[in-house]
């Protein structure tokens, strides 16, 4: 009977028999930053939940109601936002496309440009070059809102689409971003070999080295685009006809109508719900060629 008998298992080194054994102490220490993690969505959601459920509500419903409690004036708030000054609302969703769509792309461009010429050639003075890029990152805009109207006042480009596409062209933080994508993607030896074969510096560039950096330029590209359409100091400090706001500028000008007239607090939200919609569809359109191209940038050269 003892070599059918069932021997019990040792208990684990550093435990007292007969005791209940705890969950592992990686398990509990990796439910830390999972719950860090859900209260940041949930920080960062809850304003979003509340603009899509607000611009439900008419006006009467969006001080009557509870807070979460979606409404039934979504289809008129629509109407009443596309009917106010004869769809003024429009011209700043496209003042908006404008200024975040030509100012990214032309930024994108100088910052492929700089960042490849930094990463790739020598010369002298270069790393002082790249620490004032930095410490142009590290300044807060506000610094340079002051400056940058003033030499536009003295050029007399002021309260026009100049003035604020041309203070965008250059990003610091886009420049230090390519710098960097372009020395891991652009290996020395592929450049070495193309001016032996007799390319110019140009077509190496345009040719071999930028279908590498496509993937960190696509995200130089959506980080400038979201920045631009959000920006609000720029166009306030430059911009005086409203007819050239961009949607941030305008529906600051109707929140600030709306102290008078509480009507307008509907358009508000519902202007603020319809101007996330592009920067949605661009993440989700970028999105696919992003992980296109982290897969097959460096083949299609």
């Amino acid at each position: 009977m003892s070599s059918l008998a069932v021997r019990k298992a040792a208990p684990a080194a550093g435990t007292t028999p007969g005791t209940a054994q705890g969950p592992p102490l990686r398990h509990r220490i990796a439910f830390v930053p999972t719950l860090t993690l859900l209260l940041g969505a949930l920080y960062c959601l809850l304003p979003v939940a509340w603009v899509l459920i607000a611009a439900t509500k008419s006006g009467r419903e969006l001080f009557s109601t509870f807070t979460f409690l979606p409404g039934s004036g979504f289809t008129q708030n629509v109407k009443d936002l596309n009917a106010y000054r004869d769809g003024i609302y429009w011209q700043w969703m496209g003042n908006s496309a404008l200024y975040a769509g030509l100012g990214a792309l032309l930024s994108t461009a100088v910052s492929a440009l700089s960042g490849y010429a930094l990463a790739i050639y020598r010369f002298r003075g270069r790393e002082t070059v790249f620490g004032v890029l930095m410490a142009g990152v590290l300044m807060p805009p506000v610094i340079l809102a002051i400056p940058q109207y003033l030499l536009l006042a003295k050029a007399d480009l002021t309260d026009s689409y100049a003035s604020v596409l041309l203070p965008l062209i250059l990003s610091p933080y886009g420049v230090y971003l390519a710098r960097i994508y372009s020395s891991a993607a652009v290996p020395g030896d592929v450049v070495e070999a193309g001016r032996m074969d007799g390319a110019s510096e140009w077509r190496i560039f345009t040719r071999i080295a930028l279908p590498m950096m496509v993937p960190g330029l696509v995200t130089v590209f959506l980080f400038q685009f979201v920045a631009v359409w959000n920006n609000f100091l720029l166009p306030y400090i430059m911009l005086s006809d409203d007819e050239k706001f961009p949607i941030t500028l305008g529906l600051f000008t109707l929140l600030e109508q709306g102290s008078n007239t509480p009507a307008l607090y509907t358009l508000v939200i519902t202007g603020a719900l319809l101007a996330i919609v592009p920067l949605i569809a661009l993440f989700l359109v970028i999105q696919r060629f992003w992980s296109l191209d982290l897969l097959s940038g460096a083949v299609k050269s």
